[in-house]
């Protein structure tokens, strides 16, 4: 019997009809597939298990798309798009217009005045400053009066809904819920209207929601850790800055601001409606053209043409802090579709994944510390990524030496065939906890459709990494984990700087 079927005959068990094996092996899913007049992207797959559905919808950007003066725009504008409509959140739309305009007009005078004060040169008199934060803030009290809070979530509850949330990250924004199977045209309904007639309440308050939690995120040692890694690797693209933003450009954006961004990048051209579960695909297509199909298509927001140039040279940072000491080490790899992807993902399993990986059994067994490989893929180039976290008086240092060591022997020295069947099995056991549920399903097919065009592309790459050979492996890890193009960031302990990283070996 072939070692890989036992993970295949579980798919079939876990995700029921959603699925189909075929003669080659390979799995196979139903999904169809409609586009509104306006460019919206409709997929659909049935799930008759459960008288149930999730839902997701995406839009393909994020934070790569932002620039310095905006950056954190799309994280904010996602806790927007729980605000409310002109229908829903308010009991009187028209009464909130002039005052949100007064509060426009005093938010105008407010960030020119921050500006200024950044100046050295000019007075530093924050008088007027905060005065104006606090006429802001009483005019936010006036239009609260006509607020009905958190409507959407209470309409959505309220029917039955769970799972409701969102996120924001690198190269994607989405939403989702799961709902009874007869709450469909309320969802289509309620998501249509944000599209269609959002409205951007009490903006300024979500505003220092989002600051508090950047400053909560500053405080995070791993978090700090990120931004100087990201930092350090990415001196061109923007994948250079954090998705929750820097503090500066978040406390001066406006309300106009988020809303321009919002026309620019939320086009229905540019997102991804995806339902899972006990529908009718046709009844699908039929309730979006009613309800999503009127919304008014815009122009495709521009596209990210920055990248950085090849790195020459290794690339170090060094944060006080004082937690325990932890390094993340990254090499620079190719975006998403790049056909060496499959490999590095191999090369990343064999060295962490499980009890029998390299690092587990050279590193964590030896008692030096933890260790993890993992790649990270996107819409622009990015990383192949190692964490590495001492136990006692163990270094950065030593472990930063054992990960090395263990990547040159991939250079080197062939992995065995048990090592790429370990890493398969690994493979289809992980894709099968991804599609044990409706919701772990949207976010897959969401994925592959919005950031590459093809919701197919997901099963096309974990078939990928199942034809890697050793001689890919050896390839890629020569090209791509090789000193002049690593970067490395790591924790000095305040107190003693005992876990100082060396200037690293030749790898």
């Amino acid at each position: 019997m072939p070692k890989s079927l036992p993970f295949l005959l579980l798919t079939i068990l876990l995700i029921f009809a959603l699925t189909v094996l075929g003669q080659t092996g390979e799995i196979k899913m139903d999904v169809k597939k409609h586009t509104l007049s306006n460019g919206m992207r409709i997929l659909a797959l049935e799930n008759h298990s459960a008288p149930v559905f999730s839902s997701i919808i995406q839009f393909n950007t994020g934070a790569v798309d932002e620039r310095p003066g905006i950056t954190g725009i799309s994280h904010l504008l996602e806790h927007m798009l729980f605000k409310g409509t002109k229908t829903i959140g308010t009991d009187n739309y028209q009464a909130e217009i002039p005052i949100m305009a007064k509060i426009d007009s005093l938010a105008h005078l407010l960030r020119s005045e921050q500006v200024k004060l950044q100046n050295p040169f000019n007075p530093q008199d924050s008088t007027l400053m905060k005065s104006l934060r606090q006429q802001i803030a009483d005019a936010q009290a006036e239009q609260k009066k006509y607020i009905i809070t958190e409507e959407l979530w209470d309409t959505y509850v309220n029917n039955g809904g769970t799972g409701l949330n969102a996120s924001t990250g690198n190269d994607r924004t989405e939403y989702h819920v799961s709902l009874p199977k007869n709450r469909l045209e309320l969802w289509a309904f309620l998501e249509s209207d944000r599209l269609a007639n959002i409205v951007f309440r009490e903006f300024y308050s979500e505003r220092d929601v989002v600051m508090e939690e950047r400053r909560l995120g500053e405080n995070e040692p791993r978090r700090k850790l990120d931004e100087a890694l990201s930092a350090t690797v990415f001196w061109a693209s923007s994948y250079k800055w954090p998705v929750v933003g820097w503090m500066s450009d978040i406390q001066t954006i406006t309300r106009e601001d988020v809303e321009a961004y919002f026309k620019s990048h939320y086009s229905p051209a540019n997102a991804v409606a995806v339902i899972v579960g006990d529908v009718d695909a046709n009844e699908v297509f039929k309730t979006c053209e009613k309800y999503f199909a009127s919304v008014p298509s815009q122009p495709p927001p521009p596209s990210v043409v920055t990248r950085d140039a090849p790195q020459q040279g290794e690339r170090r940072v060094e944060i006080e802090h004082e937690s325990n000491p932890i390094a993340f080490v990254a090499w620079n790899t190719p975006q998403i579709g790049d056909p060496d992807l499959p490999a590095l993902e191999v090369a990343a399993n064999i060295l962490s994944n499980g009890r029998t990986s390299r690092f587990y059994k050279n590193i964590k067994e030896k008692k030096l510390g933890t260790a993890s490989a993992s790649v990270d893929d996107g819409r622009y180039p990015m990383t192949f990524n190692c964490t590495i976290t001492p136990y006692g008086d163990h270094t950065v240092g030593e472990l930063e030496t054992a990960i090395y060591s263990e990547i040159d022997r991939l250079k080197t020295e062939k992995v065995t065939e048990w090592e790429l069947q370990k890493v398969r099995n690994q493979v289809d056991a992980s894709f099968v906890r991804s599609l044990d549920s409706n919701m772990g399903l949207c976010f897959r097919l969401a994925g592959s459709e919005s950031v590459t065009g093809n919701w197919h592309q997901f099963i096309d790459y974990q078939d990928a990494i199942k034809k890697v050979t050793a001689d890919d492996v050896m390839r890629v890890v020569n090209k791509y984990l090789v000193k002049k193009n690593r970067s490395v960031a790591y924790i000095v302990k305040t107190e003693s700087k005992k876990t100082q990283a060396p200037a690293g070996k030749e790898s």
